[in-house]
């Protein structure tokens, strides 16, 4: 019955006139962030200052209108980020593995694509490789999320006006031409924010991305100074699209990153990635704040990985200032021990003790020899972050997603469309209601 009720009081809305819909739309997907990523996250920040609780709340936490959002695809109660991303991006359920199409396999089109075909300004950022799931569920259409060079050469055929994020996953000849053929319908190809601003001005389209060739924006606890951000990418962003359109524009911009570290259950990693895209909303907030009666802020994720629990044994606290400690993500970890070859066990523990705070292997002679390989550096790198998860007073159910329900937080005009229980499929539907697009279902093209 309440269901109904939001339903039909959307629809009135609309039909009244009360509001014509959001200039400039934010979407935010938190890839990953389940509801305890986000309190994880908050309590950590707390107990950094010696506080129980949440004196340092995110931006996004703060946000008037609050949802629960169900996850789960047309084939399994668990979700991948290529069946949520379609059902986020264009409100039809499909498939695991699926990219833009439904359950029947038919191509349904996202309201990002909408957005452009009403004269909005369109952007599509990430901090993982641009054609990756998510991302590319707002403009490609594929059976199998893995046809990484078919994918990306949808970003073409959709002609959004901005992308941005790791660069796009094929083999080095493939992106080169995927690059050329860009240029030739022109796109600009900026290499971090400092070219990104040298170029802007007089680029047609854009793309963004890292300095040097990368698939994925380094882990905010790895990051170099003149790596690209996620708040850099939502100015830039922000920049570079208000200029395009006196419609107003759509950007959805994805923290890719929060899952990749949930997938390793590394928690001191997950939660810096959760506090960077907290600060690639502040970015949108301030936005907000000049353009309150025109601007929608959407902030929710694709589905919850890792199954992080909050509480460990049979102790009623938490230790999380612990994960202060850790200085480097897991997978950067292996990759120091791995650069170490023949050495001592005395210089891997100092390693250990250096980057993650703790050695797990204090029981062997210093002098020792290791032949360091991948599958030990591997061993030793997790080893470690699990006992200190352990210290932290935290557990993790699996290193893969779980079925259960994720946040959304809203902001902005008409942010009142999303409150109580909902699918991830509603999420575009109101926004179509909101703008007028329609159904968007593939009969429709």
């Amino acid at each position: 019955m309440k269901r109904l009720f939001g339903t039909i009081l959307l629809l009135l809305f609309v039909a009244t006139g009360y509001c014509n819909g959001p200039k400039y739309i934010f979407y935010f997907i938190g890839d990953g962030m389940g509801p305890s990523h986000v309190l994880g996250t908050e309590l950590y920040l707390g107990e950094k200052q010696g506080v129980i609780g949440r004196p340092q709340q995110l931006c996004f936490t703060q946000f008037p209108q609050t949802a629960f959002v169900t996850t789960f695809s047309a084939s399994n109660g668990v979700t991948d980020s290529a069946a949520s991303g379609t059902a986020l991006s264009t409100g039809s359920k499909s498939r695991n593995g699926r990219i833009g199409v439904d359950a029947d396999g038919k191509n349904v089109f996202s309201v990002a694509l909408q957005a452009k075909e009403a004269g909005m300004a369109v952007g599509v950022a990430t901090t993982v490789c641009i054609n990756h799931a998510t991302p590319s569920a707002f403009y490609a259409h594929n059976f199998d999320r893995n046809n990484y060079s078919e994918i990306a050469q949808w970003m073409l055929t959709a002609g959004y006006d901005f992308y941005a994020g790791g660069d796009a996953k094929c083999s080095d000849n493939e992106r080169k031409e995927l690059y050329g053929k860009a240029e030739k319908q022109g796109y600009a190809i900026a290499r971090g924010f400092e070219d990104y601003k040298s170029k802007a001005e007089k680029a047609e389209k854009i793309m963004l991305y890292q300095k040097d060739v990368a698939t994925e924006i380094p882990y905010t606890i790895d990051r170099a100074e003149d790596d690209l951000t996620l708040a850099q990418i939502t100015e830039a962003g922000i920049d570079f699209l208000e200029e395009k359109s006196d419609k107003g524009f759509f950007m959805m911009i994805e923290g890719g990153k929060i899952d990749y570290a949930s997938h390793n259950d590394d928690a001191a990693t997950m939660f810096q990635e959760v506090m960077d895209f907290n600060k690639a909303i502040e970015v949108a907030y301030e936005f907000y704040k000049k353009h309150k009666d025109e601007t929608l802020i959407i902030v929710t994720a694709d589905h919850e990985t890792g199954g992080i629990v909050l509480g460990y044994s049979h102790e009623y606290r938490l230790n999380l200032k612990a994960l202060e400690r850790q200085k480097v993500s897991v997978e950067r970890m292996k990759e120091i021990l791995l650069a170490e070859k023949e050495t001592t066990w005395g210089r891997v523990n100092e390693l250990l003790e250096e980057n993650m705070g703790i050695a797990p292997r204090k029981d062997k002679s210093k002098d020792e020899k290791v032949t360091m390989d991948s599958d030990l550096a591997k061993e030793l790198s997790f080893e470690a972050m699990h006992k200190l998860n352990r210290e932290a007073l935290l557990s993790w159910a699996s290193y893969n997603h779980s079925g259960t329900f994720v946040p959304l937080f809203a902001i902005g005009k008409s942010a009142e469309a999303f409150h109580g229980v909902i699918d991830n499929t509603d999420i575009p539907k109101i926004l179509r209601e909101l703008k007028g697009f329609g159904t968007g279902a593939s009969e429709t093209k």
